[in-house]
């Protein structure tokens, strides 16, 4: 009488270690020159690619999708599309990957931010192939309706663009202006602006930092900036808007997050195939880990912390990738290729109504 029973109890098991294996997150990365949205699920060996969602609307030509942000909930995630008719667009699809709201950005948009609840994306328009010196936008749109709610004038080609944890307020790096912004959320209002370095070049290419992105720690006290000219990792203090460090990375530093926990700091050294990790605390460098790939991209945490997922452009016929760099032991410990110019991005958790594929 007990066989049947103890027959289910087996059949079921392996089922049962394979979910309790299931890390229950997926990395996704947006390809700039193939219009598709590639998310990979982590395996023993590294990553897998699970599914790719086509974007854009102009078959003929690339529409360029350039960044990837999740909701915060976990239920849909944002794509900007960086070429339009003339404007670039922000995109919203939903778990299952259906484009659910689309709404109007500027000339360019590069990345995206959102706010903790949820409810408005900041999207830097960095208007790569207009002339400049120019003043570029922040457009802002409510993300349960998709509709834009102004555009914010900024500063000349912001890059990056991110919102601290409290909600309360949004920073904005400019790369050719040299120098950051703090926005105000709930009144859209500048608050504050700060040099990074000795402001616009002659050569039209940025000054002394020429800032690429700027993060925020866990706690909300510091802000990170990465320097793309200057090859340097500039530290923040939130509260007063001052520079408090400077730490010493790779050539062309591209893009920067801090750890989960906030004990580390990592940079994309776009000129120099890899990555530096920096003690938060100390304001020392860590290591600089080589990357499989030559043009370094962007950075996304795996949600413990363990492990950092790094994107890495294509050059010519050779496909881009995204490495999986353990912290720990500080090294790439597995790559998978991903064509069509790898850029933006992200994690996002798996809930129980997330749809599979």
């Amino acid at each position: 009488m007990m066989i049947r029973p103890l027959l289910m109890l087996i059949a079921a098991a392996p089922l049962a270690a394979q979910q309790a294996a299931r890390p229950g997150y997926q990395v996704g990365v947006v390809s700039e020159a193939a219009d598709v949205v590639t998310w990979l699920r982590p395996t023993a060996a590294g990553l897998a690619v699970d599914h790719v969602v086509p974007v854009g609307v102009m078959p003929t030509d690339n529409d360029g999708p350039h960044n990837l942000a999740v909701a915060p909930d976990g239920r849909s995630y944002y794509v900007s599309i960086a070429h339009g008719t003339p404007y670039g667009s922000l995109w919203k699809l939903d778990g299952s990957d259906a484009v659910v709201g689309r709404a109007e950005a500027e000339l360019f948009p590069t990345t995206v931010a959102l706010t903790p609840d949820g409810q408005y994306a900041f999207v830097a328009n960095s208007d790569f192939h207009g002339d400049h010196p120019r003043e570029n936008v922040i457009t802002v749109v409510h993300t349960p309706t998709m509709k834009k709610i102004t555009d914010l004038p900024s500063c000349d080609m912001p890059h990056g663009v991110k919102a601290n944890r409290a909600g309360t307020r949004v920073y904005v790096s400019c790369m050719h202006g040299d120098e950051i912004l703090e926005y105000d959320v709930a009144t859209l209002k500048l608050l504050r602006r700060a040099p990074t370095g000795a402001g616009h070049s002659a050569a039209g290419h940025g000054g002394a930092c020429a800032p690429t992105f700027v993060t925020v720690s866990p706690d909300d006290r510091r802000l990170y900036v990465a320097c793309n000219t200057a090859n340097t990792l500039q530290v923040w203090d939130a509260a007063t808007l001052k520079r408090i460090g400077v730490v010493a990375v790779g050539k062309g530093a591209y893009n920067v997050e801090a750890s989960p926990d906030g004990r580390m700091i990592a940079v994309t050294n776009k000129k120099d195939r890899s990555v530096t990790l920096v003690d938060a605390a100390s304001l020392k460098q860590i290591a600089r880990v080589p990357t499989s790939k030559p043009v370094v991209h962007g950075i996304a945490f795996s949600p413990d912390g363990r492990l950092a997922y790094i994107s890495c452009e294509s050059v010519g016929s050779d496909p881009g990738a995204v490495d999986v760099l353990d912290l720990a032991r500080r090294k790439v410990i597995a790559s998978i290729p991903v064509p069509g110019q790898p850029t933006g991005i992200a994690v996002r958790s798996l809930g129980p109504a997330h749809s599979t594929h």
